[in-house]
Order: C-alpha cells, then structure tokens, then sequence
C-alpha cells in the first residue's frame, strides 16, 4: 500500500517515498511524511525528502519532553515523542492504523510511553494550529486525548463549530473552553513546540523520536515495532 494519501490537499505535494531497509535499522526512514522547505511554515513544500548520507546521531529526550500530554507510564523504559499536525492525512493514517496497536502492546503494558508535540504547517494547513491551540484548551480540563481523537476523526471538518461542539460532547466547561480558545491562551505554547521540533530536525509531520531515534512517516506497525524493540533491548 502507497504511503502517499489520494486525498491529500492539491497543495500537498507528495514525496517520492524511499523506505529502505537499512535506513529502518538505522532508526531513520522517510517515508509517509508531509515536509516544509525550512524556516517557519510560510512557504512552499518540498516535493522530495532528501534521505541521509548517514545514520543520524541519537536526539537529546530531555529536550523533546516538555509539560505535553502524555500516555502511558512516565516511568517508562521508552520514550515516543511524536511531533504531529491535525490537518495532516499521513498523522491520520498514524493514528487510525499504528497507535491503536501501540498502546495496546507498548502503552498500555508499561514498555513505553508516548508524548504528543505540535508542528503545525500553517502553510499549507490553515486549521492546523487553531486545531493545536483548542485541544490544548481541552488538555487543561483533562481531555486531550479524547479531544486529539475526536479532531481526527472529524479532520475534514476542523474549525471553530468543531471544536465547541468537541468539548461539548466531552463534558468540557465550554464557557472555559471558549475563552481559552478565543484568548490564545496556548498560542505560545503551541509556537514552543514548533520551534523545538525545528530545533531537533524535524521536516515534516509525522515525526517520531523514539529514545531518541528519529523516525519519518506514517510507516507501517512493524518499523514501529522494531525500533521500539531495540530501544527496550538497549535498555535492560
């Protein structure tokens, strides 16, 4: 199955996707992944991923975990910290198709632990961060999961109504809800994390760093699997 999306935005220009197996055992591939051509999101797209001349040296956890939400175990031996975009279809195809089979043999069983950041393309994905900005709004009243969820669920409907109707649904305090949303409340924080994934090489969403080794794309279970595998044999 392609990794590209036939539904993807006309402005989404779909990469020419390499997966080869030994960059998997590397820790990176690129595949499945919308790219910005650098810079804050305000200009074009990179129709190619350029694939690494090397393996790519392990990222610093301790500067991707910030106060995001998190499932899972915080004591975890593996850290998954996934930088994502709401507008995104291949961050859908994630979560419709891998997550579920991660947190029910990773997350849920203490082995590892997944931290969400924001990269929004705001260039090409005009709901993007609004939509960031509002599940951290319902984040604060202890929701941002089901809320993450339901904007994936709904992703070709994004936008204000979406989100007030979302916390509704929720049982949010939507009058607290509303004022988080309408204030920008977590607009800096959302930038934050823009900035952090910039910081650590991030090209495109999804992107996953797992004990610090980077993962590109909305790949299938296995790639997952296997590198979080070596990541709980590099920790015992």
């Amino acid at each position: 199955m392609s990794d590209t999306d036939p539904q993807s935005h006309e402005a989404e220009a779909k990469p020419n996707l390499l997966i080869p197996g030994a960059i998997v055992a590397a820790g990176l591939v690129v595949a499945g992944a919308i790219v910005y051509s650098g810079g804050l999101p305000t200009g074009g797209l990179t129709a190619t991923p350029t694939p690494p001349s090397a393996p790519p040296a392990a990222v610093d956890m301790a500067a991707l975990v910030d106060d995001d939400p998190m499932l899972g175990d915080p004591n975890a031996p593996v850290t998954i910290v996934e930088f994502s975009d709401f507008e995104c279809p291949f961050c859908n195809r994630f979560w419709l198709t891998t997550l579920p089979l991660l947190r029910a043999t990773y997350i849920e069983t203490g082995k590892a632990r997944l931290v969400y950041r924001d990269f929004p393309l705001s260039n090409i994905h005009a709901n993007a961060a609004p939509a960031a900005e509002a599940a951290q709004c319902a984040h604060e009243q202890g929701k941002f999961w089901e809320f993450h969820d339901r904007l994936f669920e709904n992703q070709a409907a994004l936008g204000p109504a979406t989100y007030r109707e979302t916390a509704a649904a929720l049982g949010l305090n939507t009058a607290q809800f509303d004022q988080c949303v309408s204030s920008g409340k977590y607009r800096a924080e959302v930038q934050n994390d823009f900035e952090a994934g910039r910081a650590a090489g991030v090209s495109g969403t999804p992107t996953f760093y797992i004990n610090g080794i980077e993962i590109v794309g909305a790949l299938p279970y296995s790639e997952f699997e296997q590198a979080i595998e070596a990541a709980l044999a590099n920790a015992r």
